[in-house]
């Protein structure tokens, strides 16, 4: 049990208010309060999503040591608006570390880091440094980032130099993946004392939950998105477009469709709908075997339970070697098999160890054709051990036991 008196800030430049807030920061705090940590959070909120979650998020946080502190996140002008995010989340840790005296300073990828990094150099505060993401190559692999732009390719240069000073002066290291791990442990800046732990972006087992999920729900909503009885369904979680492949999606939906005739795909994503419609198009898939639909957190469960397999492609490059997706570890949840790519964290050893789908190393049409035909094939898949895959490798329960972990080893606290 650690120390009541311990006192942690948690840095975030992702709103608690967003999803990724709601579903990767939040449980882990609840959990790590349980422990007996008294913890800050810091966090920049987009104005729409604060006036419509922020309370939500406060009935989150009820009950549980944790103080929310939102600041407002600037949107523009570019490069500019992050300079003015960094001053006020310095001013604002500062002001938190002073009425407080923090104990260690938790931080997220980007620019949470540069403030946490400031606090080690000039506070003393201990810094866990939370690497969720090879951030500046990501932005530049993202295309966010054009290093043929002389003022970006000093953003990349600053970032990189910060990631490294980062790396030296961490006094603890989390990151998602074990094939991060292995590049972090063999960078010159990383030594053999500094803890590091890999926690991947875990998933909420009572929420997906297949158990839980009403047969007669199923039954309506089959009617409501017109599934007929025997349709295979293959289902997309998330936005699509950034690192998610869409064409390539599209490419393999179009050769299953054309092998299966009663097959739908179900897009579960927050917008950007007519852009799914016209992408399939433009591949050929008909569009009375696309359907799209919205959905809140509490609802995705039920729209997922009517897949036969989800699938993604993520686009695989030196950054991605750091991601774990969150929808992966909530599709498993699901019970549910996965077609996906290579190249990505640690995806592929997950889905290979656990028998939970079929991974493509490579986008071409006989890689496609021969993931298609494995797909149709009578290969069944035991929902049961996909689901124990999860509760092994993405438990949100296992997390926090790692985050208490190296908490308690850059804090000197007995475990």
């Amino acid at each position: 049990m650690a120390n009541p008196a311990k006192k942690i800030l948690f840095i975030s430049y992702d709103g608690m208010t967003d999803p990724l807030g709601q579903s990767q920061v939040i449980p882990y705090l609840q959990g790590l309060s349980h422990h007996g940590y008294e913890i800050f959070l810091l966090s920049c909120e987009k104005e729409t999503a604060f006036q419509q979650n922020k309370t939500g998020v406060e009935q989150l946080l009820k009950g549980y040591n944790i103080q929310w502190l939102p600041l407002n996140y600037t949107k523009n002008p570019p490069v500019l608006s992050t300079l003015i995010d960094i001053i006020k989340l310095r001013k604002a840790a500062k002001k938190i570390h002073k009425e407080h005296s923090i104990d260690m300073v938790h931080t997220r990828p980007g620019v949470p880091a540069l403030v946490g990094l400031w606090m080690k150099k000039k506070m003393g505060v201990k810094f866990l440094n939370d690497i969720r993401e090879f951030y500046a190559d990501s932005r530049v692999e993202g295309n966010m980032w054009n290093n043929k732009n002389p003022l970006y390719k000093i953003i990349y240069n600053f970032f990189k130099r910060k990631e490294i000073e980062g790396v030296k002066l961490s006094d603890g290291i989390v990151c998602l993946t074990h094939a991060a791990e292995k590049i972090i442990r063999q960078w010159p800046e990383y030594t053999q004392s500094i803890p590091l732990e890999v926690i991947p972006c875990s998933v909420d087992l009572a929420l997906f939950d297949p158990a839980k999920i009403s047969a007669n729900k199923k039954n309506e909503l089959r009617k409501e998105l017109n599934i007929g009885e025997g349709d295979l369904i293959v289902s997309y979680l998330g936005s699509i477009g950034g690192w998610y492949l869409t064409a390539e999606m599209m490419q393999f939906c179009k050769l299953l469709s054309d092998k299966k005739t009663g097959v739908k795909f179900l897009f579960i994503s927050p917008h950007r709908h007519d852009e799914i419609v016209a992408a399939a198009a433009k591949y050929g898939v008909s569009p009375e075997k696309i359907i799209t639909k919205k959905a809140g957190r509490q609802d995705v469960p039920l729209l997922l339970s009517l897949s036969d397999y989800a699938v993604f492609f993520i686009r695989p490059c030196y950054s991605k070697q750091s991601s774990s997706p969150t929808k992966h570890g909530e599709i498993m949840a699901m019970g549910i098999p996965l077609i996906t790519n290579s190249g990505v964290g640690d995806v592929k050893e997950v889905v290979i160890r656990y028998n939970s789908g079929i991974v493509l190393d490579e986008f071409t049409e006989p890689a496609f054709a021969a993931a298609v035909d494995k797909a149709l094939s009578a290969c069944n898949y035991d929902a049961a051990g996909i689901r124990q895959g999860a509760r092994d490798f993405y438990s949100l329960d296992s997390a926090i036991e790692k985050y208490n972990k190296i908490y308690s080893q850059v804090l000197g606290l007995e475990m």
